[in-house]
This record gives C-alpha cells, structure tokens and sequence, in this order.
C-alpha cells in the first residue's frame, strides 16, 4: 500500500519509531459468489483489499476508495465482520515500523470491471471461493471465511484483567 501523504509527515518527525496506524480491508463479492483479490505488487502476494484512512475519512468510505482505487470496482460496504489488532509489527525495507488495527467489511460489487488500477498491485481477479489462489495468507482466509458468515463481526475477547465485583 503507498504510504499517505500524512504518514510521511508523522514519519518526519518520528523517524523509524512504531505507530499504531487504523487499517481497513474489504471483502468484495459479485453476483456469482465471487471474491475480488489483488495480487500486491510488494510482497507478489494475493489478499483482499485494503488501505488506511485519510484523515477525517470514515473507515467504510475508505474500503470504498481502496476497492475502486486499485481494481477500478464500485463497491458498497455491507457491513463490519471483524476487528482485529493484528499481532506483530511490521518493518518495511526502509526500517518504518507499523502495527495495524484492521477493520474488515463485507461489500457487495455494484459496478466498474476488475483490472490493475494502481501501482499497488500486479494482478486483479475474482475467484471463486473453491478456487481461491494457493498465495492467500491465512489472515486474508480468515476475513473471507468471517464476511461469508451472518455476523456478529469477529473480535478477539480480552483476557480478563480486572474482576467485575471488587471483594
């Protein structure tokens, strides 16, 4: 994903240090039952959509944005199916460190014919789900897997660290 122009700013001042940054990915589905990936074009590997907020930017409006800025598809944000700190920071080849909470929302495809839209990807394809590609990390699974289900949206529950009744 290229990195907004407010991270830069922030990188300025912090250097390589970690940030908590917000993330949203995007589930997309056609008609057919099918689900839209991209082959990112930093790792060579295939995953659903995703991006971080601009400023201000609701965390729907941006699975929207994401979706139509790299594959060209209009899409509509159904609903949330997980929230989910992910468990390890990420250092990217210049030594920035990241650590992402991911909003996943199902969407619906309502327009537009998936290709390369962007720099950020290589490839763009649907898929069927009995098809889906051998290089689809297991995080990536587990959002498919969640947006097919009913809801509720999927969080990790805390450990408990306080007792509810104080003794």
């Amino acid at each position: 994903m290229a990195t907004p122009d407010f991270i830069r700013d922030i990188r300025a001042g912090a250097g390589h240090t970690l940030l908590l940054l917000p993330g949203v990915s995007a589930t997309v589905f056609d008609d057919l039952g099918r689900v839209l990936l991209v082959k990112r074009a930093d790792n060579g590997q295939w995953s659903v959509i995703g991006g971080i907020p601009e400023p201000g930017e609701e965390p729907a409006a941006t699975a929207v944005r994401e979706v139509y800025e790299e594959t060209a598809v209009h899409c509509e944000a159904e609903r949330v199916v997980l929230v989910q700190g992910l468990p390890k920071p990420v250092t990217y080849p210049n030594g920035d460190q990241c650590q992402y909470m991911d909003i996943t929302f199902r969407c619906r495809a309502t327009g537009g014919s998936a290709r390369v839209n962007d720099d950020e990807s290589q490839e763009v394809g649907w898929f069927a789900l009995d098809a889906l590609p051998g290089e689809l990390n297991n995080f990536a699974r587990f959002r498919i897997e969640q947006a097919l289900t009913d809801g509720p949206a999927w969080f990790r529950s805390p450990p408990a660290l306080f007792p509810l009744h104080a003794e």
